[in-house]
């Protein structure tokens, strides 16, 4: 059996309703494994705090000082779901053989981690938790991620459909990761880039325990636009088609006009023309914006900021020496 140490890194933002529900089934869940032997006695749940505005860095608090099995970490301010996720592994990279990130929310099937871990055990370095259907969805959400999975996979993003950031990692796995140091973080297309062995499980996704959602509409789309952008030049080439077809499109409408002039057909059409202007002019300021969303991630890049600073830590563990942060 591999190294078992299982560090959970559950992000968190604004959870102060859900996260007294959820806290005391992921330690239940915890307990369990380590009752049976299946993880280390080391094993933690860290919450990672990305700048909550509420009580959920005292509601952490309070688990930590009850129980050896809690950790903390509080980032100094809101950096965003992907950061905060970033953070927690690579703070724990020291500290743990495996990591299962999920979302606080109690939607992941926590009963799965014991086939994660089984698949760790028999090799896999990645295992995705993937939904195994959609039909508590609504029409429009479970019809706008088909679109979102084939859009990506058209661009040529390597994403494992229907996964979003329940997985778990090795050691060797975060290691790798960490010498990613890119601040616009797509991590559905980073992990699945790393080339290791991995392997899947399939769960239910429930309701939310308690709460709102923090991912709206605007920030899924968001998410796609990253996905896109991070992986792929296509819609760039995309942009450079388009201008070529419209550059022999406008040929032959010149050619059309003086073979009319020429033959003493008056050529009318200002409404037709208008409408080419228009539809000309509004696909130019598409494509200066596809144009500009590469050169801003190219701008944030080349700043190498820090994609988190950590504010506060709590009992985040013993180093055990298999790893360099």
């Amino acid at each position: 059996m591999r190294s078992n140490t299982l560090y959970i890194i559950i992000p968190c933002y604004n959870e102060e309703q859900v996260l007294p529900i959820t806290g005391k089934k992921f330690h239940s869940k915890l307990k369990a494994l380590i009752g049976s032997s299946v993880i280390s006695d080391d094993s933690r749940i860290v919450f990672v705090d990305d700048g909550s505005v509420d009580r959920t860095w005292s509601i952490i608090q309070g688990y930590v000082a009850s129980d050896k099995h809690y950790s903390g970490i509080s980032l100094s301010r809101n950096y965003g779901h992907q950061n905060a996720l970033v953070a927690g592994l690579i703070e724990t990279l020291k500290y743990a053989d495996m990591t299962i990130s999920m979302d606080c929310d109690g939607q992941d099937d926590i009963d799965v981690i014991d086939e994660m871990i089984e698949a760790y055990n028999e090799g896999s370095e990645i295992v995705y938790g993937i939904r195994s259907d959609r039909s508590k969805d609504t029409f429009f959400k479970r019809n706008s991620a088909r679109l979102y999975y084939k859009t990506l996979s058209g661009m040529g993003v390597n994403v494992v459909e229907n996964h979003a950031d329940f997985r778990l990692m090795s050691r060797r796995a975060v290691e790798e990761l960490a010498k990613y140091d890119e601040v616009n973080l797509y991590l559905r297309g980073i992990i699945p880039n790393l080339g290791f062995r991995s392997s899947v499980v399939y769960y239910k996704r429930s309701e939310r325990e308690a709460g709102e959602t923090h991912y709206p509409l605007s920030r899924m789309m968001k998410l796609a636009i990253d996905g896109i952008t991070s992986f792929s030049i296509k819609p760039i080439r995309l942009i450079t088609l388009t201008g070529f077809m419209f550059a022999v499109l406008s040929l032959i409408l010149i050619i059309y006009v003086i073979v009319g002039k020429l033959s003493g057909n008056t050529v009318s059409g200002w409404t037709s023309i208008m409408s080419v202007v228009l539809m000309t002019g509004g696909l130019t300021m598409i494509s200066n914006g596809i144009i500009g969303e590469y050169v801003g991630k190219i701008y944030m890049e080349t700043k190498h900021r820090p994609r988190y600073a950590i504010y506060h830590t709590e009992n985040l563990g013993e180093d055990t020496g298999h790893a360099q942060k």
